[in-house]
């Protein structure tokens, strides 16, 4: 059984990630700041901060005395702020970096461990049209998805001669707790600079990361690919 390393699965697009992977196959390794919320035989939850360097390694250590390796990783755990650049405090600042760029660095490297004795090991980090949009009151949580797609065109070099493949997703506005707090009419604006002018699913998200984790896609590496049709 292919085991999937899945962060920030309790609720959101993660805990729908985790249990797709469930159904279709997979031993799924979550975790989240608090309890699980998944119930199944093959669910292993671990309750951590991602920036925590040292629970993390726990988390590897005991997946790869309990499972042996890891085939897949998900960096989907992520936090936001939206608002202006002259409001933000240093305070939220740190809190958005280290969960979304140390975070999904420590991941990869310890997690990249477990996969070197796997074929087709596959990484897919989340970053946010923010980014190319330079969207207004996300100065912040753009520069950290722009760490991240740096980071994954970056470990994608590194990585390849172990063949793990490292890519990235950008979805657009799901509805979830992330943008809960935006008014609605700065997510109208938003929705109106995509191509295809709707809120995204989280069945656009998986259709995406299957591509990923397909055996098929052992020839595509440091990508990112953007939903919704915005560069």
């Amino acid at each position: 059984m292919k085991t999937i390393v899945i962060t920030g699965s309790r609720k959101g697009i993660g805990k729908a990630l985790a249990e797709h992977y469930l159904k279709d196959g997979w031993r799924v390794a979550g975790c989240s700041r608090d309890d699980a919320s998944i119930e199944h035989s093959h669910y292993f939850h671990f309750s951590l901060d991602v920036s925590d360097e040292d629970a993390v390694i726990a988390m590897a250590h005991k997946i790869k005395t309990d499972f042996g390796r890891v085939n897949a990783l998900l960096n989907n755990a992520g936090i936001a702020s939206m608002n202006h650049a002259l409001l933000t405090p240093a305070k939220t600042v740190n809190q958005i970096l280290q969960t979304n760029v140390v975070g999904t660095f420590i991941f990869c490297r310890e997690m990249a461990k477990l996969m070197r004795s796997t074929d087709n090991a596959r990484i897919v980090n989340f970053t946010t049209i923010a980014h190319p949009l330079n969207l207004e009151g996300e100065a912040i949580y753009a520069a950290s998805k722009a760490a991240v797609e740096s980071l994954t065109r970056i470990l994608s070099r590194e990585l390849a001669a172990l063949k793990i493949t490292v890519n990235a997703v950008g979805p657009t506005p799901i509805d979830t707790d992330l943008i809960r707090g935006v008014p609605e009419d700065k997510m109208k604006a938003l929705l109106s600079r995509q191509s295809i002018q709707r809120m995204g699913k989280v069945t656009d998200v998986i259709n995406a990361i299957d591509f990923y984790l397909s055996e098929k896609s052992d020839f595509i590496t440091g990508q990112v690919l953007y939903l919704g049709g915005v560069s």
